[in-house]
């Protein structure tokens, strides 16, 4: 089995590590954008994609709440708009906001669950924050080797002693 629930996992394996860093973009009709285009610190960037180009961003810590923010949306669009003037021409504007979960390392380890009698081998997966963009292929693939290890053990009889 492998927990990839994210900000679920507060509850479901009581990791109470795990808070939300808040995201809000904005989604534009700007179909002239080809390249992506970031500042230094990664919080303004530009990504343009096949219908809309992404526009952001936020990383607020701990802020659990949905609702896109009109004013974090103009600066947002300022910001942008300084990157790229030709945003000013951008029609369609919806705003999106959505919570990644976070904690101080990203949890990426097997445990063995053990209950009535039976053992559950677990892969926990999560916790990548703002982070999950730059890490998700070296994070993948050591999640998939463990859960190798873990059909490997189930394959293999375990050695009982005949004493």
């Amino acid at each position: 089995m492998v927990n990839c629930s994210g900000l679920g996992s507060r509850e479901l394996v009581e990791d109470s590590a795990v808070s939300p860093v808040r995201g809000q973009v904005l989604q534009v009709q700007a179909p002239w954008l080809k390249h992506f285009i970031r500042d230094g610190s990664g919080l303004t960037y530009i990504y343009p994609g096949a219908s809309h180009a992404t526009l952001g961003g936020t990383r607020q810590k701990g802020d659990w709440n949905l609702s896109p923010d009109a004013e974090t949306s103009r600066d947002i669009f300022s910001r942008c708009c300084t990157l790229e003037p030709s945003l000013h021409r951008a029609c369609s504007m919806k705003e999106r906001v959505g919570l990644r979960p976070d904690r101080p390392s990203v949890r990426l380890q097997k445990e063995v669950l053990a209950r009535d009698g039976w053992r559950l081998p677990i892969v926990h997966h999560y916790g990548h924050g703002s982070r999950g963009i730059s890490v998700h292929w070296g994070s993948a693939l050591e999640a998939v080797r463990l859960v190798n290890e873990c059909v490997q053990a189930l394959r293999t009889p375990a050695l009982t002693s005949k004493l």
